[in-house]
């Protein structure tokens, strides 16, 4: 039996990261059994992070390194694209993972009236009298680095800016069928959902929370993924 370990559920969402969504979005396409273990502490896995499937003695860390293995293990995950959809698929999971993605955090850690809530959910295991101290480190070494990226030198509105014509990106290809490349949820629908999920997930209404929430296309999109990979 494969081992799923992944952030516990919040903010209404299957788990606090979508990287955890979206392996669990793609064990479920692979139609291998599996189960579930939740922690809230990544330091035991690979890389200090989440999530990670537990294959008997083996631990495949990173949502990517997962894929991978499912892959060599039977998973159809891109079966009838195209040798251009493979590669238009490629480049839409690497715009949701490594640019909206870093809006996410944006959201959650460097919005002060968000934080609190955040801070409060992810960190819910350690006692509120120290929880402020232990986690104001963490926070500042993350805006840190999110300064050194870039994204973090953008004011709000600047990064709704950013972001936009990758909304508008998916909104477009979306005319063509339910899911990004047809009549079936593929790879690229894994990753790119579980990001728009994510966004609209953050508490406190932001202003991309609201965006997303708001736009009939992205919400009926990510509504169609989770019945079907959920």
């Amino acid at each position: 039996m494969l081992t799923l370990v992944t952030y516990p559920p919040a903010f209404g969402e299957p788990s606090g990261s979508p990287f955890c969504v979206k392996a669990l979005y793609l064990l479920n396409l692979s139609g291998l059994p599996w189960e579930r273990q939740d922690t809230a502490d990544p330091r035991n896995w690979p890389k200090g992070k989440l999530p990670a499937l537990w294959v008997e003695d083996e631990v495949i860390g990173d949502s990517d390194n997962i894929r991978l293995w499912l892959e060599e293990h039977g998973a159809r995950f891109d079966e009838g694209l195209t040798e251009m959809q493979r590669a238009t698929s490629r480049a839409f999971i690497r715009m949701a993972e490594e640019h909206m993605y870093f809006h996410i955090v944006m959201d959650r850690w460097g919005d002060n009236a968000v934080w609190p809530i955040v801070r409060d959910t992810y960190f819910a295991a350690i006692p509120p009298f120290v929880r402020k101290l232990v986690t104001r480190g963490l926070r500042r070494f993350l805006l840190r680095g999110m300064d050194a990226q870039g994204l973090g030198r953008l004011t709000a509105g600047e990064r709704l800016e950013r972001i936009e014509p990758d909304l508008q990106a998916i909104t477009a290809h979306l005319w063509q069928g339910p899911f990004l490349f047809g009549e079936h949820p593929s790879a690229a629908d894994a990753s790119v959902a579980a990001m728009l999920s994510a966004m609209a997930a953050t508490p406190g209404g932001t202003a991309l929370s609201r965006r997303v929430k708001e736009d009939l296309i992205l919400t009926r999109y990510m509504a169609r993924v989770a019945d079907a990979l959920g």
